[in-house]
């Protein structure tokens, strides 16, 4: 790991209403670090990544990203067009519905090289040929490079989300429950899909899930949350396999029972 994180959060707070949505929570991200935010339904997890993503506002707190050029910036506070750019180019963001993350009324190949064109390719040819190799990339069949996202099953559609995303080779990834609406089978696939794609492209990842089989899986790290606050943080074998606060030991024998 590098001396700087790639994204310091220090005291997020957004509140819906009188409800905590999350309560100064911090956390660190390094460079090729998988970050998993786990905890029961309600605990802010995703209400972290739509503050970090700018789907929503956050009260409080900052959160400071290291772009390419070593510049840092706040992207809680960036205007709305260097925050769309950041997505479209050194950030991913993979939804847990990927109907959320893909244009549904053109071609799979259009959806992986829109992402392309943002960036200023021109050329059909080679923005063609890099979205086969993305569908290479999340074991696609190339013949479907023309059809449209609706004739894809749940699985297929996740693939494509994730090509979508990476064909930018972006430095960190927000990704939300990204096997929750699949099948146990598909989720197998796809999960072993992720840890070969994170391990070559080196990414940074924040991942949320419920699934403590997942966070083991992928994550480096965890940080727990339950009601808005981080409650307990550490490496993903000490947390699971030694949890030092009650409601994640509750959450660990959850699983140990089921």
């Amino acid at each position: 790991m590098t001396e700087s994180p790639l994204l310091g959060v220090r005291g997020l707070t957004k509140f819906y209403g009188a409800r905590v949505g999350c309560l100064d929570v911090g956390f660190n991200v390094w460079p090729g670090e998988v970050l998993g935010l786990v905890g029961e339904s309600g605990s802010g997890k995703t209400t972290i990544l739509n503050c970090l993503s700018g789907r929503i506002a956050a009260g409080a707190g900052n959160a400071e990203y290291r772009a390419r050029d070593g510049a840092v910036a706040d992207v809680l506070r960036l205007a709305e067009p260097v925050r769309r750019r950041l997505l479209r180019t050194e950030w991913g963001v993979v939804h847990q519905n990927p109907r959320d993350g893909l244009r549904m009324g053109v071609s799979a190949g259009a959806n992986v090289g829109e992402r392309l064109m943002d960036l200023g390719a021109r050329n059909y040819a080679m923005i063609r040929g890099r979205a086969l190799q993305w569908l290479d990339h999340v074991e696609m069949a190339r013949d479907r490079i023309d059809d449209l996202p609706e004739t894809f099953s749940g699985g297929m559609l996740q693939r494509l989300q994730i090509a979508r995303n990476l064909v930018t080779r972006p430095r960190l990834v927000l990704m939300d429950e990204p096997t929750g609406s699949l099948d146990v089978s598909v989720q197998a696939r796809l999960l072993d899909l992720l840890r070969s794609l994170v391990a070559e492209l080196d990414l940074s990842v924040i991942i949320v899930t419920h699934d403590l089989a997942v966070a083991r899986l992928l994550a480096h790290r965890l940080v727990v949350m339950k009601g808005g606050e981080a409650v307990e943080t550490g490496l993903t074998d000490q947390v699971l396999d030694d949890p030092q606060h009650p409601y994640t030991q509750l959450l660990v024998s959850s699983v140990l029972r089921s």
